[in-house]
């Protein structure tokens, strides 16, 4: 909501037509021979190679799946092979002219792009580097693996590396390039520009986004291409990452080297199915997919279709379409034409789709055709192509040997060690800035008028009378966020944070306020109301090497990144063999006094996910040093805050909120008052319920409770609650999710696996009820009320003498509810 972009009513009221320019389609017309002015003999017979090597890997996979056998060699395969069998001219043409600082994200048909990415990498690299990172890659265990007995340049073992790699890995070997965690539908190899391929249809479209909005921010070299299939174009995050991509701000707002589109290609790799889907005339309705980018920008995206069936036509797009990006004009959309022989994977006879389509499509092969045009232009002939193939077959052949071969290419032994992969869900590092460079800021940190604010606040809450100060004078929970925040940017050059009404309004809930004066746009800006486009072009940005802060405004807003944050945030790490780091911060605000939609805590949800660090803190010093951990770490974090309790003091910290700097650990819950009859352990803002609770039990029945706060959900040490247990004998856990399914029940059946013995009755979960949320005047029957809490007590595990309860907790009650699915 920049002030300065006047939005004039008598301007835009003004009658008028829209004007469309023109999209190419198939417009390259040159022949071989035109082409041998810009490329070499030597290149042109390269490109053919590389076809061929793809397409005898793929068909090598097909043969396996199918017949268990390749040229006399017997294996099973039950893993995935989403085979792009057809579509090697379309892979070969667009990696052709990127280099390794230009990446690539994939789909789950993208073993040909890995194969031509990797293919043309390692024809640019000159053989010292080359060799340098096939040695450094898991300290050269595939280069030792492929090294044995091999005869050739380095060249020709870096290809050998290359098929290995991607084939061990597909083959799910701890030899492969990500130790056979990511699988086929998942490999990758960054040291060559070749970044995650996605088993989500479209799950790279806003990935990729934010690895270009790295480049740009960070000032790197190289442009991101997105290659996804036609179908994707009915994906939210394919058309979230094109909004995001295409925003006027990095035209009208960013400044100097910062301003221009970003530098990214929506490659769609039109085959022309989505499973059994016929994308033209059946499931989608743009007719020719290059039309969509009309409908984007008025420069069109820069759309166009290219005949996927010539690679000499697919390198001249991306030629031109790279030099657009260099030019600041991206976004990019090229409509990829191109056709896949082989179902949507082996078990897919194709029954929806004629036998005739399949001939006439395999008649004008790209491989075959483009083979004829180097015969009949005399730049090779059938014996050096019959060379070709032979090499071709020779090392897919070696290849799966070695792949195979369980003491060459073992598996990881989990029975040896169970716990593996569990040590490899979180990278567990502790960076204070992951670029060298000086941070970009507008002002120093000291003439902040936030920061100037926040010094005058009295960092604890009770003044020497044990009297709360004043709202006004208290140092806030929204304050400890704040200078978490600030203070990293001023540390990390590379930390960037947006999301919606982040810039100018001061952030949602006031507490990004003063970060607008502190910092350009290329380091805090607005974003879409796109969700997903929000989490999914963090993801990228900091599988890139940059450290984000994304946030949601609501909870509630999850369902709307549900993909990414479920399916893709947790799952790179260990996914990628722990090659990649996700520095990524989502802030997520549990709402409330705006009913249904607004108002739901979903901890439970983001928790039940492997691979989250989850963590709500209630006091301004716990949102602080959680924040500062957050941001020092390296893994992705859900960073839940409550509105309830933004303007909150701190009335535990005694000694105040430290103003320099400090971290609080994740997973250890803290005792904010000690007792010794009942332990209330709390999530979020329920602490100061509870704390309510707490008062009551002891003004008015002589009861001591220990409250501890959780503070993290993930990672949770039980060590100081089993401790606290062990005194109390009782326990109640209270939050404000609804208590089905929620977080606080795993809570407490751990806690009666660990705390049995000392337990004398069960754990007691104290939820919202299992509804919608309903109006603020209406909350309190909805959310957990300290009565709930000395209710529960007094049902479940201690009757209270004279108490009268407003909650039922009886036996009646939760057999009922539970019956009635409420």
């Amino acid at each position: 909501m920049p002030k300065n972009q006047f939005i004039d009513p008598v301007k835009v009221r003004k009658p008028g037509k829209i004007k469309f320019g023109t999209i190419p389609v198939n417009a390259y017309i040159k022949s071989i021979e035109d082409e041998r002015k810009s490329f070499s003999d030597a290149d042109l017979i390269r490109i053919y190679r590389d076809m061929y090597l793809i397409r005898e890997f793929e068909t090598m996979l097909h043969e396996i799946k199918t017949k268990n056998e390749y040229r006399g060699i017997s294996y099973n395969h039950p893993g995935p092979a989403h085979l792009s069998i057809g579509q090697e001219a379309a892979a070969v043409g667009m990696a052709y002219h990127l280099t390794v600082d230009d990446f690539i994200f994939g789909s789950h048909r993208s073993h040909g792009e890995i194969l031509a990415k990797g293919l043309s990498a390692i024809h640019q690299l000159d053989e010292p580097e080359l060799l340098k990172i096939m040695k450094d890659y898991f300290n050269g265990t595939i280069l030792g693996i492929v090294e044995k007995g091999f005869k050739g340049d380095v060249k020709d073992l870096g290809m050998a590396f290359l098929l290995y790699g991607t084939l061990a890995e597909i083959f799910a070997r701890d030899t492969g390039f990500n130790r056979g965690l990511g699988g086929s539908m998942h490999a990758f190899f960054t040291p060559f520009g070749v970044y995650p391929n996605n088993a989500i249809v479209g799950g790279s479209g806003d990935i990729s986004v934010g690895a270009a909005l790295y480049k740009k921010v960070n000032l790197k070299p190289g442009i991101v291409v997105a290659n996804i299939g036609d179908a994707s174009m009915g994906c939210g995050p394919v058309w979230e990452g094109i909004s995001f991509a295409a925003m006027d701000q990095f035209r009208t707002l960013w400044e100097g080297e910062y301003m221009g589109g970003l530098p990214v290609i929506f490659n769609f790799m039109n085959n022309q199915y989505g499973m059994g889907g016929q994308t033209q005339g059946e499931t989608m309705g743009y007719d020719i997919l290059a039309r969509v980018g009309a409908g984007v920008n008025p420069e069109m995206m820069h759309a166009e279709r290219v005949d996927g069936y010539n690679p000499l036509a697919v390198i001249d797009a991306f030629r031109r379409k790279k030099q657009t990006l260099y030019d600041r004009k991206g976004p990019v959309l090229l409509d990829t034409l191109t056709y896949r022989y082989s179902g949507h994977s082996p078990s897919d006879a194709s029954s929806y789709r004629d036998k005739q389509e399949l001939e006439a499509w395999q008649e004008c092969d790209s491989i075959k055709g483009y083979g004829w045009q180097l015969l009949s232009a005399g730049i090779i002939d059938q014996e050096g192509l019959d060379n070709i193939h032979t090499n071709a077959e020779e090392i897919v052949e070696n290849t799966i040997r070695l792949c195979i071969d369980d003491k060459i290419s073992p598996r990881m032994d989990l029975s040896a060690d169970p716990e593996l992969i569990g040590r490899m869900m979180f990278s567990g590092g502790s960076i204070e800035k992951l670029d060298e460079r000086e941070p970009e800021t507008l002002i120093t940190m000291e003439e902040n008028p936030r920061v100037r604010q926040i010094k005058n606040k009295e960092r604890y809450a009770l003044d020497s009378q044990g009297k709360p100060f004043s709202k006004l004078k208290q140092y806030q929970l929204r304050d400890g966020i704040f200078e978490a925040i600030i203070d990293r940017f001023y540390k990390d050059p590379t930390l960037v944070a947006y999301g919606e009404e982040n810039r100018d309004w001061g952030g949602a809930f006031a507490v990004y306020r003063g970060l607008t004066e502190a910092l350009p746009y290329n380091r805090l800006f607005n974003s879409p109301i796109s969700e997903g486009a929000i989490v999914g072009t963090a993801i990228g940005y900091g599988m890139a090497g940059g450290r984000v802060i994304a946030e949601i405004m609501y909870c509630d807003f999850l369902g709307r990144s549900g993909d990414e944050i479920f399916n893709q945030l947790p799952k790179w790490q260990a996914m990628s063999g722990n090659m990649l780091k996700m520095p990524v911060v989502i802030r997520v605000s549990v709402g409330s006094k705006y009913g249904a939609q607004h108002s739901q805590d979903w901890t439970s949800l983001v928790a039940h996910i492997p691979g989250l660090k989850v963590v709500f803190p209630a006091t301004p010093y716990d949102a602080k040093g959680l924040m500062n951990a957050a941001l020092q770490g390296t893994d992705p974090v859900v960073f839940f805050e409550s509105q309830r309790i933004y303007d909150i003091g701190e009335y535990f910290h005694k000694e105040g909120v430290p103003v320099g700097y400090y971290e609080i650990p994740f997973g250890e819950p803290d005792v904010k008052r000690a007792g010794k009859d009942v332990t209330i352990l709390t999530i979020g803002a329920t602490l100061y319920r509870a704390l309510e609770a707490a008062d009551i039990l002891k003004e008015k029945y002589g009861l001591e409770a220990e409250v501890i706060d959780a503070r993290s959900l993930v990672p949770f040490n039980y060590e100081p609650v089993i401790k606290s247990v062990q005194k109390t004998g009782r326990i109640v856990i209270a939050g404000d999710a609804s208590s089905r399914g929620s977080f606080m029940s795993d809570l407490a059946r751990n806690i009666t696996d660990l705390s049995f013995d000392y337990l004398d009755a069960p754990p007691v979960v104290v939820g919202s009820r299992n509804w919608i949320v309903p109006a603020y005047e209406l909350e309190d029957c909805f959310f957990p009320q300290p009565g709930w809490i000395i209710d529960a007590i007094h049902q479940r595990i201690l009757p209270l003498e004279g108490h009268r309860i407003t909650e039922d907790f009886s036996d009646a009650t939760i057999l009922n509810r539970n019956r009635l699915g409420v």
